[in-house]
């Protein structure tokens, strides 16, 4: 069965003004997104992963600017079932508000405490979206939002309609937030940090929710995290970005069992782990470059035991890993001409590790 590609981006720039100069923050992003599948987009702080989503979402800071590039979205038309798309970069704010956002893909943000109206009850909340998008009377809209509270485990939904986001606890709000963002039965759901404001039991019962969601009504989803353990449970695809690029991309499994970027290794490496024995855990040495100075060659260059000369100089291409279609990979050591390195012993027995107790769920 052929997949059908629902977001397309291609050459994505984006920069911010500040008071310490031109931030750019996305510099050359590509990746596409298919109907039912998941992608992860992961990353250290800063890299650009957050910015890269609100951009699809056309929600960036007024001192933001897509530079170049564009946001591909397709969808079917309700009426006829003829394919449409739209480039989102070209859209004005009146027709991503009124086309895309909320209707279309929905967001689920990581603090469900400044997602939600202190000052509304959460059964307005929810029923907004679809008054707005739909016309729906009050009485449907109503009903609709008692269905969507039961979807997400909402025990007793008509009593917490009349509920305020500070009665509820943290777990209950971000269920509510993910009810609010399946109001308009979106194509595409963006997970910004989902679970990380929960504590650990109820992340896992968010995570299931999502992925339940996902399986009854095909979404499409993009999670950014950098918990690399949400994205073993939850992924197909992962993106792994750093300054502003994508520096890997694969499968899941191609990125947990066999990463190629030293940078992947890294991230890797530090993932915590029960059965550790060294006194420390591993980091990437160094910070991240400074996004308002222009970079020179590969910006992970400084930080990577393994740069070669060519990295201080110019910025590696994509290189497409030998023997698969989807894995691929910024980096001067794919170049056939580049000396062999192995990534690092203790990363392999790790991995090891997580193929014998199945640590990705197929």
């Amino acid at each position: 069965m052929e997949r059908e590609r629902i977001l397309k981006i291609r050459d994505l720039t984006i920069s911010f003004k500040t008071g310490n100069g031109k931030v750019n923050a996305i510099r050359g992003v590509n990746f596409d997104l298919y109907k039912g599948e998941t992608v992860a987009i992961v990353g250290e702080s800063g890299s650009g992963k957050s910015v890269t989503t609100k951009a699809i979402m056309g929600i960036l800071a007024n001192n933001g600017s897509i530079d170049s590039g564009s946001i591909e979205y397709t969808w079917h038309d309700e009426n006829t079932g003829e394919a449409i798309t739209k480039d989102i970069v070209q859209l004005s704010k009146k027709e991503m508000q009124k086309e895309i956002r909320g209707r279309k893909i929905a967001m689920v943000f990581q603090d469900p405490m400044t997602s939600l109206n202190p000052t509304m009850t959460i059964g307005k909340q929810i029923m907004e979206p679809m008054m707005f998008h739909y016309g729906k009377s009050k009485e449907e809209a109503y009903q609709k939002s008692v269905e969507l509270l039961k979807e997400v485990g909402i025990a007793d939904a008509e009593k917490r309609m009349k509920n305020y986001p500070h009665q509820l606890s943290g777990g209950m709000r971000q269920r509510i937030v993910i009810a609010i963002a399946l109001s308009c039965d979106p194509y595409v759901l963006i997970c910004d940090e989902p679970t990380t404001a929960l504590d650990v039991t109820i992340q896992a019962k968010i995570l299931e929710l999502i992925q339940e969601i996902q399986k009854k009504k095909d979404l499409s989803v993009i999670y950014i995290t950098h918990d690399l353990g949400v994205v073993a449970k939850v992924a197909d695809f992962v993106n792994v970005m750093y300054a502003g690029k994508i520096v890997e991309t694969g499968t899941i499994n191609e990125i947990f069992y066999d990463p190629k970027h030293p940078y992947t290794w890294g991230l890797l490496s530090s993932m915590p782990d029960l059965d550790t024995n060294d006194d420390e855990l591993y980091t990437i040495p160094g910070t991240p470059p400074n996004l308002t100075q222009e970079i020179k060659g590969d910006a992970f260059a400084p930080r990577n035991q393994y740069a070669l000369n060519i990295d201080l100089r110019i910025d590696p291409p994509m290189f497409d890993v030998p023997g698969s279609n989807t894995h691929k990979v910024a980096s001067w050591l794919m170049h056939e001409k580049a000396p062999k390195v192995e990534m690092p012993e203790s990363l392999k027995k790790r991995i090891e590790k997580m193929k014998k107790e199945g640590l990705i769920n197929d």
